[in-house]
């Protein structure tokens, strides 16, 4: 078999699940991770439908995800006097099965850790391709040959940056951010399926506040331009949030004065990934958020694991010709993962205006938010999914 040694960049959930197919079929596999170790908590992440459940019982975790799994969560969207306006089901934002992002990568990472070869605390600062495969620089360890590389490193991809140009030529802003603080309070604590829970959010116009639940202890989210910011100063996103929310009522006076309380707190943009011409260039490919991502678009865990599973089960059909198995990768996955373009979760959950909050509100209690729900779990089983394990194992 060709090209049989890989790097992915990225240890979040693409990366890991990656890493498992690619193992499976008898790829040497190394992993770069610029954190010094596994990120736990997170925000809660789902699956939903027929496709997504299918790779998981292929990849034997679907036990170990049910007695990790997150309780479902409905959000309750209040005035200032915490009177109830609207619900947001949590069937519609948590799918079928909800789990904590760190628990779903801790999952995945001990199905390859004795498998692969991790490397934490590193990244890569250059990649290029030659007749024997792609030279890579680390920041830290030795350069290396690799035979493919792959960029699972998020919407702020290093590796699509590298192989592919700048950021700003295919991450498109959406016009909103988001924050979280505070990790889920079941964190490190769960020990099966929890029961159904109500978050409660508060919206002015532009802005979003939620306090509970397990996607963070709090979320904000606000309409703003690009912002000029250091993505690694938390200090000036917290002020950036502090001056953005000033003056909302609600609960927010109280969230912003524990805001600087929580020591894990994450801010970035809600921004979504443009590929036209594909995920893949030479002997390097994208896979999840850094090729097809689209900021809380309710689909990214979902497409990453399916993303995961269709370029390694190529790749093997292709006996590792990655010029034959990148095609095809790209063919299936640039219709599947158009899913991933149809939404704009700040424009949904923070309408700018008095009346797009109030015909938010009314749509979240009509019919047609139930169509809508069922459109998006129809979408996620929108493939063609073949056996990749029964394919190899029959050739």
């Amino acid at each position: 078999m060709r090209n049989t040694t890989v790097l992915i960049s990225g240890a979040s959930i693409a990366g890991p699940a990656l890493a498992y197919w690619l193992h499976r079929y008898r790829f040497a596999v190394t992993v770069v991770e610029r954190a010094p170790a596994l990120r736990p908590g997170g925000q809660a992440i789902d699956f939903k439908g027929r496709t997504h459940r299918t790779v998981l019982e292929r990849m034997n975790i679907v036990y170990d995800i049910e007695q990790r799994r997150t309780g479902t969560t409905d959000t309750v969207f209040v005035d200032e006097r915490g009177a109830r306006l609207a619900l947001m089901s949590g069937e519609f934002t948590g799918g079928d099965v909800e789990i904590l992002r760190g628990d779903l990568s801790e999952i995945i990472y001990r199905r390859t850790a004795d498998h692969c070869e991790y490397l934490f605390g590193d990244s890569i600062t250059a990649l290029t391709e030659t007749e024997a495969g792609v030279h890579v620089e680390f920041e830290h360890a030795p350069a290396r040959t690799f035979d493919l590389v792959f960029g699972a490193d998020g919407i702020h991809s290093r590796v699509r940056r590298l192989a592919f140009g700048p950021e700003r030529d295919f991450v498109k802003h959406l016009g909103y951010y988001y924050a979280v603080a505070g990790a889920s309070p079941w964190n490190g604590k769960t020990t099966g399926p929890r029961e159904r829970v109500v978050a409660h959010g508060h919206n002015a116009p532009g802005r979003l506040a939620i306090s509970g639940g397990p996607k963070a202890q709090q979320m904000y989210m606000f309409a703003a331009p690009e912002l000029d910011y250091a993505r690694d100063d938390s200090a000036a996103q917290r002020r950036i949030l502090a001056e953005t929310f000033d003056g909302v009522g609600w609960e927010v006076p109280r969230m912003l004065a524990e805001l600087g309380e929580f020591e894990d707190f994450y801010m970035d943009s809600i921004s979504q990934v443009e590929m036209p011409d594909g995920y893949t260039k030479g002997r390097v490919a994208l896979v999840g958020d850094s090729g097809y991502g689209n900021t809380l678009g309710g689909f990214g865990t979902g497409l990453a694991v399916v993303g995961a599973y269709v370029i390694a089960g190529e790749l093997a059909l292709a006996d590792g010709d990655h010029t034959v198995a990148f095609a095809r990768y790209d063919e299936m996955m640039k219709r599947y993962a158009k899913i991933a373009g149809n939404s704009n979760a700040g424009r949904f959950l923070a309408p700018k205006t008095p009346r797009g909050i109030k015909m938010r509100n009314w749509f979240l209690e009509s019919r047609m938010f139930a169509l809508m729900t069922k459109y998006g779990d129809n979408a996620a089983n929108d493939i063609d999914l073949q056996d990749y394990p029964a394919l190899v194992g029959a050739r």
